[in-house]
């Protein structure tokens, strides 16, 4: 399938604000094959932990101990930026551009979605040769092209969507089919890593680890809950910043949680003999997901603000980085990509330009005179910028940030010039880079069908309902739908069929025995196949009772079961796919939680 792409008429650099060509910086041409020597690299990204969230950072609350001596092993990036929230964090992780030039400017509703020209970090060390894996939260798209197995990913094993409502042996999918879980996922993702680990020792891997966690629901075992669970936590957040203490105290557990796993992972490249040329980064996807200690920063996740943005990050690669070695250098999400391929001797296979630079230099402490650059956050018309001593808020404010972390006094006055240059290079990336994005929500329609991968999935996320139909939750990504009590009522896709075709349709879904009977048809264009409902499915809701701390806007789950709906062909284009019901012989319809297609056979292209 031709890769699609709009927004590309204006320039693709902001130039010397960015310095997006200094020293170290790997240009775009042919991939040479990999060979032997070449590094192994492990991504493990974690999901709403705060710059805070470390005993490395002095967090007396907490202890992380694998984490903390991984920092010690490699070096410590003590000014890394991120995105408010994760799914551009993870874009520009994978493309080193700002997260609007991809496409991408927010977590749902297919706003996640990275544009199809992009070219993702692991389709450039898959055409270098390398085996590439994610075992985790994808979070950039669902539908194939933008599934993982579509953007360079050969094994994937976890979930696309932004978070889920349960951790306990959840619904999950492996390479686009839907899986239970085994146990808690955190654990569960890196026994899939190690597994995978030990299968591809032998060749060069790319592992990638997004994990979930902390990220709400507020849910871990209870060997690492019993230490929180009436901890005083004397380190607290700020005062002008509300602590919630169950949810503060359920973060931490994650937290320890995820130390654990980080310590058995480095423990198997130990036991493997690789951990000397496999290179390890540890980074978190935008700050905290709540107010607790974060070194009183101001912010926390959604905001451009210091705390909101600024992310612990480790590179240990034992054969190559000093031990114990730190840098105040302010650096970035949109700098890994860059920096990995020039590590991995890889030369970009994409024909955008990055925004990152490679970090090779200070990593390898070959260099001494590093130019200044600014690094640009943005978030739903806040627009903050940090240079290497100052922030401007996006309110306007200016901050010298090595004495007031906290961004508590405005210094415009007393530097007007650097005002005026920050002001000028917000106002920049607002016009030039904010502005390829188009205004209003995400009028893309959903994906169906792909030349290499047979399935596709179309979540209730990702659908629009009618009438008194309703959300199981606020937040989509893991919601079903209920409350089907209309024949006039329906649930629609705006879908593009990119191959016609017959296709197996399943619907997960729950019935009660009362609500037997019911008829649906599922339609797109001139196709349409019905389905009598004649098998109950009433599990209760899941999850409660596994909370650490009161959820607030997502649903909980229920064991959704496939119905074997039949084959639908469809045609190629743009066109709504629409489930109705034609016969509610009881309360109601059925529950929906998700539509699973799988193409049989190819018409035309």
């Amino acid at each position: 399938m031709s890769k699609q792409k709009s927004r590309r008429t204006l320039p693709l650099r902001l130039g010397l604000f960015f310095f997006c060509l200094i020293v170290g910086h790997v240009a775009p041409g042919l991939v040479a094959p990999v060979s032997a020597d070449q590094p192994n690299v492990i991504v493990i990204l974690t999901d709403d932990q705060g710059w805070g969230d470390l005993s490395v950072h002095g967090n007396t609350n907490m202890s992380t101990p694998n984490i903390d001596r991984l920092a010690s092993q490699g070096m410590a990036l003590e000014r890394f930026y991120v995105c408010p929230i994760c799914s551009p964090t993870r874009a520009e992780f994978m493309t080193g551009r700002y997260n609007p030039r991809t496409g991408v400017k927010s977590a749902s509703r297919g706003e996640e979605r990275m544009d199809l020209d992009e070219t993702t970090i692991f389709e450039a060390f898959k055409t270098a040769g390398y085996r590439t894996a994610a075992f985790g939260k994808w979070h950039n798209g669902m539908q194939p092209p933008y599934h993982p197995n579509a953007r360079g990913i050969d094994e994937y094993y976890g979930f696309c969507s932004g978070h889920w409502g349960h951790y306990h042996s959840p619904m999950l999918e492996h390479n686009g089919q839907i899986v239970t879980g085994e146990g808690f996922v955190i654990d569960d993702f890196t026994n899939r890593a190690m597994s995978y680990l030990e299968e591809h020792k032998d060749a060069p891997f790319f592992v990638y680890l997004p994990f979930c966690t902390p990220h709400s629901p507020m849910q871990v075992p209870d060997r690492w809950w019993d230490k929180f669970e009436n901890h005083d936590l004397p380190l607290r957040a700020r005062e002008d910043q509300p602590e919630n203490l169950s949810h503060a105290r359920a973060a931490l557990a994650m937290c320890e949680n995820i130390d654990w796993n980080v310590g058995r992972l480095m423990k198997k490249l130990d036991d493997l003999e690789i951990a000397d040329n496999t290179i390890v980064i540890y980074f978190s996807d935008n700050g905290p997901n709540g107010f607790r200690w974060n070194g009183d920063m101001k912010g926390k996740k959604g905001s451009v603000d210091e705390g909101g943005v600024r992310s612990p990050c480790f590179i240990r690669w034992p054969a190559k980085i000093p031990a114990g070695s730190k840098t105040d250098t302010i650096a970035g999400s949109i700098d890994l990509k860059p920096t990995l391929l020039d590590l991995a001797g890889i030369r970009d296979t994409g024909t955008l330009p990055m925004d990152g630079v490679s970090l090779k230099p200070l990593l390898l402490q070959d260099t001494v005179n590093w130019p200044d650059r600014l690094y640009i956050n943005h978030f739903r018309g806040k627009t903050s910028v940090r240079s290497q001593r100052f922030r401007l808020g996006y309110k306007g404010g200016l901050y010298e940030m090595q004495n007031d972390p906290g961004q508590r006094v405005d210094v415009k006055d007393k530097f007007p010039k650097v005002y005026r240059q920050l002001t000028a290079a917000g106002e920049k990336f607002d016009r030039e880079v904010v502005g390829e994005l188009p205004e209003g929500n995400d009028q893309r329609p959903f994906t169906i069908g792909h030349p290499d991968l047979t399935f596709t999935q179309l979540p209730a996320r990702d659908a629009v309902a009618t009438g008194q139909i309703q959300r199981s939750g606020r937040a989509p990504n893991c919601s079903f739908f209920t409350n089907w009590v209309n024949l006039e009522d329906s649930i629609s896709w705006n879908t593009d069929v990119q191959i016609e075709g017959d296709y197996q349709v399943w619907v997960y879904y729950t019935c009660s025995e009362a609500n037997l009977g019911t008829v649906l048809e599922l339609r797109c264009h001139h196709s349409a196949i019905t389905k009598e409902v004649t098998i109950a499915n009433d599990p209760p809701l899941v999850g409660e009772n596994s909370d650490r701390s009161p959820r607030k806007s997502e649903s909980y789950v229920k064991e959704f079961v496939p119905l074997n709906f039949g084959i639908l062909h469809l045609e190629k284009g743009k066109n709504p796919l629409v489930l109705s019901a034609q016969k509610i012989p009881g309360d109601q319809s059925i529950e929906m939680r998700l539509i699973m297609l799988n193409r049989l056979s190819n018409v035309k292209e």
